[in-house]
């Protein structure tokens, strides 16, 4: 009588428990129109959306993403920084992050990995109007550049100035937050602005109706990798193949999307009520295109990456102090969950 009880008593524990887990599952997983089962997925951006971002939206507008059993999410993010950490932490699935903030990340403790840098030529750039004759890197001598303190830009700045033959003293970097930096050269308060060729540049251009000229670290001298697809410890070890299927997929996007830019940015339509016009977008996708390869991958599928490139971008940031104790490439790029050339 006892042990019937004892049973009797566990039948409903057991039910909680399976309705538990359905819910559980429920929780993570979604049906397609067809019928098919997808992975909840939620991706966070570095920031909001802007007109890189053009091959997520297109990707899931095209089934991209359902087609390798992904129901996706795309979220706004604050920063690099901030988005290596949320997704360090399990607050997001998967993060889009830039590369600097991915190894300093790493180098304070942080749970992440890199599945592939997707822009492997450096955006950095000083960005200036045209009529201030900014041409070559001699040019910046006396002059008055808005950057902002502890950033990725700012810390290569002097790299890049010793590479072609300056000093930083030779510039006047004037701290500005990053989001009063293009008020900063609009306004005449600065010559220019290290920013991102891929980003600022074309607002600039838009607000003030003038041509903008950009002074790229990549065409003097200085490289790195850029912006690329991250995963937490939970991620890459809980759920499965997730993590490889999401890459192939985010890789897929960009090359449709690199077929199609037109259509692609028309794919942003909605996406943010911050979301740049239409033609800045269209500006800013056409200038990612140019980012996405360096030597050893041409030819090679997006974010497609080398060994010898992520030791080059490991070894220009540690010599920016931005990390203190460089570590092997395996401990910041999961090449077995990444894109096979």
């Amino acid at each position: 009588m006892h042990a019937r009880r004892l049973l009797t008593g566990l039948v409903p524990l057991a039910l909680v428990a399976a309705t538990a887990t359905a819910c559980g599952d429920d929780e993570k997983t979604s049906v397609s129109d067809s019928g098919k089962r997808l992975d909840k997925v939620t991706l966070t951006l570095n920031w909001y959306p802007y007109g890189e971002h053009a091959p997520f939206y297109y990707g899931k507008k095209q089934k991209i993403f359902e087609e390798h059993g992904i129901d996706l999410e795309i979220r706004a993010g604050q920063g690099s920084q901030k988005t290596v950490q949320a997704t360090g932490a399990g607050r997001t699935d998967f993060g889009w992050a830039d590369t600097p903030a991915v190894l300093a990340g790493v180098d304070q403790g942080v749970k992440v990995k890199s599945l592939g840098v997707f822009l492997q030529t450096t955006p950095a750039s000083v960005q200036s109007f045209a009529a201030e004759g900014i041409a070559a890197p001699d040019d910046l001598k006396g002059r008055t550049v808005a950057g902002t303190a502890g950033d990725a830009l700012t810390k290569t700045f002097p790299i890049f100035l010793e590479k072609n033959g300056m000093d930083v003293s030779d510039v006047e970097i004037q701290n500005t937050d990053p989001a009063g930096k293009i008020a900063a050269v609009i306004s005449g308060k600065t010559d220019g602005l290290l920013g991102y060729a891929s980003d600022q540049g074309p607002t600039m251009r838009s607000k003030a109706k003038k041509d903008v000229s950009y002074l790229r670290f990549s065409e003097h001298g200085l490289n790195f990798y850029s912006n690329g697809l991250i995963a937490g410890a939970k991620t890459l070890r809980g759920r499965g193949d997730l993590a490889e299927r999401m890459t192939q997929a985010v890789s897929e996007a960009w090359a449709a999307a690199e077929k199609k830019p037109g259509p692609a940015v028309a794919a942003m339509e909605g996406a943010s009520g911050q979301l740049p016009p239409k033609d800045v977008l269209s500006e800013q996708f056409r200038t990612t295109l140019t980012l996405l390869h360096t030597d050893a991958t041409k030819g090679k599928v997006p974010g497609a990456n080398t060994e010898a490139d992520w030791k080059q971008t490991i070894d220009v940031f540690a010599e920016a102090g931005m990390v203190k104790n460089p570590k092997s490439v395996t401990e910041y790029w999961d090449s077995v969950k990444g894109i096979e050339g």
